[in-house]
């Protein structure tokens, strides 16, 4: 229901809703994307994998079977090479993007509270995955800003944001109505 109230909203080519990856916390992704709703997206984080190129071929073919957005994050080589949709930035590589204007359908890049998003303008980026919304088992996870103050901001920024961090479906429908969702974890009730 959320991620339906999200399409609202979002521009034409964006999905309503996103899955990370995490080698930690979801080690099986192909159980979860073969579950995901049609139109969602995906962003395989290999974080150096060796078999990272295998895994992404298999995710990209349950991708287009299930007409989903397939983005590698931190890895436009890989992403050119295989053929995804694009590539996620972290937003201390966000300026790598410039370099691949152009190559991909869909470039994207995460942000955080305190981030200056002043540059995003230059950037051929067409979404930010903004963190931490909720409470999260996230590591990197910092305190969550909640679903009044992320609304917020998102309302208040020029380019469309999606809500990172603990973001569930039942929380989801707190802030569908400004933002996109992502989720690592959350997701895993898609899990087939």
């Amino acid at each position: 229901m959320a991620a339906r109230v999200a399409a609202r909203h979002l521009p034409e080519g964006l999905p309503p809703a996103f899955f990370l990856t995490d080698p930690a916390r979801t080690p099986d992704p192909e159980a979860i994307v073969a579950g995901l709703p049609l139109g969602w997206g995906v962003i395989y984080r290999h974080f150096g994998a060796p078999d990272r190129e295998i895994v992404a071929r298999r995710l990209l073919k349950l991708c287009r079977a299930r007409k989903l957005r397939l983005l590698i994050g931190a890895d436009a080589e890989l992403a050119a090479k295989i053929g995804a949709d694009g590539v996620h930035w972290p937003g201390r590589m966000a300026g790598a993007s410039r370099k691949w204007r152009g190559r991909f359908k869909l470039q994207t890049m995460s942000g955080h509270r305190g981030d200056n998003f002043g540059h995003f303008r230059t950037l051929p980026v067409k979404a930010v995955l903004f963190s931490t919304v909720f409470t999260s088992r996230s590591a990197s996870a910092g305190t969550a800003m909640g679903a009044q103050r992320f609304r917020r901001l998102a309302t208040s920024l020029p380019f469309p944001v999606y809500a990172l961090g603990g973001v569930t479906p039942d929380n989801g429908l707190w802030i569908a109505d400004s933002a996109g969702l992502g989720a690592i974890d959350g997701w895993n009730c898609f899990k087939v």
